[in-house]
């Protein structure tokens, strides 16, 4: 496979703090008190985009533009959110069969560096990989701290390879609420691997199994069942278990955790039909057993098409994507009325207080849906 070219862009810091998405950023309306401070900035905003300028460079590769229209689609203000539905319906025709990998796993099993050593291994070979790494977001600031680009630093600069972290909104687990668009993105961009890294904290991988193709869960031997009680609901999502960091002293009790894995697999429903579940050691850090991850994968891949279960999970996982933005723009609809914001206030007292109990203060606030209270965009 050819490489495309890159159009590139300036080197940036690769920790960085970033505020919550609300809008007004990266070039959109409204940055320049955002843009003070960088290093050359004089805190003048950039040019705003049209959207065939989105379209025009994320279809070119362009990263620098790539990297705004994923900017673009996390921003929650109305006007970005229209200029962005835009873009991705006329990106959507133009995307790559990508593999999409979910990657999830208990801190410190070493999942930066197994992507870092993947992703390397897939651009020796001519590949393009995309990392969407889901860093937690601040429940109080609405930002995050973003150190996958540190952690990967190898990757980051690799010019086939592109890393985006972001916030993650508070979505339960971690998983950004925009995960979903920026893989549209990505593949629109010539993208061909796309890996999509979550916090591992044991909540939300149901979420990112419901947006990518293979699911690879890394461990660590001898961590403990305190540190590994992820493992018990997650195992049953996998379609590959990793024994990361199987190397010197450490190699003896990963084979032997391997061996037991092996075993309760065994008896545990396959997380794809057709597919077996299997456990496999590796050592991010010396690459050992990363191009054996790769050919799993590459397995995976054709006997879901073959069987057709691959068309199958895209096609529910498409339903599922329409479901959840229905989900969350009644949510948002009904909770931005005035009255009902005045009924939430009222009624979260009472709760409170503990006069009223919290499913009859729900079916209060429903019930303004059905007796045709006042909730119209007029709504003051």
């Amino acid at each position: 496979m050819t490489r495309k070219p890159d159009s590139g862009g300036k080197k940036s810091s690769a920790l960085h703090v970033r505020k919550g998405v609300v809008g007004g950023h990266d070039g959109l309306p409204g940055e320049p008190a955002a843009r003070k401070g960088r290093p050359g900035s004089t805190g003048a905003p950039r040019r705003v985009l049209t959207a065939q300028e989105y379209i025009g460079g994320v279809r070119a590769g362009d990263r620098v533009i790539l990297g705004r229209a994923i900017t673009l689609i996390e921003s929650n203000a109305p006007a970005h959110q229209e200029l962005a539905q835009e873009v991705l319906t006329a990106l959507l025709p133009h995307r790559t069969e990508a593999v999409r990998v979910g990657i999830t796993g208990v801190p410190g099993a070493g999942k930066s560096t197994l992507i870092e050593a993947l992703g390397g291994h897939l651009t020796a070979r001519g590949h393009k990989v995309a990392v969407t790494a889901v860093d937690p977001s601040s429940s109080l600031s609405g930002g995050s701290i973003l150190g996958d680009k540190t952690r990967m630093e190898k990757l980051a600069a690799d010019p086939a390879a592109f890393i985006r972290p972001s916030p993650s909104g508070g979505t339960l687990g971690g998983v950004a609420r925009k995960t979903r668009e920026t893989i549209v993105l990505f593949e629109a961009a010539g993208y061909d691997v796309i890996l999509v890294e979550t916090v591992g904290v044991g909540q939300s991988e149901a979420v990112v199994r419901s947006m990518v193709d293979f699911f690879m869960l890394v461990l660590l031997a001898g961590a403990g069942d305190e540190l590994q009680g992820i493992k018990k609901g997650v195992m049953e999502l996998a379609d590959l278990i990793v024994i990361n960091k199987a190397d010197g002293p450490g190699r003896a009790a990963a084979e032997s955790a391997r061996a037991e894995f092996e075993r309760i697999l065994h008896y545990l429903r396959p997380a794809t039909e057709g597919w077996r579940t299997r456990a496999v050691l590796s050592s991010a850090l010396k690459g050992e057993g990363v191009a054996a991850l790769w050919d799993v994968i590459g397995d995976f891949m054709r006997t879901a098409r073959q069987s057709g279960v691959l068309a199958s999970r895209r096609a529910d996982q498409e339903r599922a994507w329409l479901r959840d933005l229905v989900r969350e723009g009644l949510e948002t609809m009904f909770l931005g009325r005035d009255s009902v914001r005045a009924k939430m206030a009222e009624l979260e007292k009472d709760v409170a207080a503990g006069r009223v109990p919290a499913t009859a203060a729900a079916r209060s606030l429903l019930a303004m849906i059905s007796t045709g209270t006042r909730i119209s965009d007029t709504d003051s």
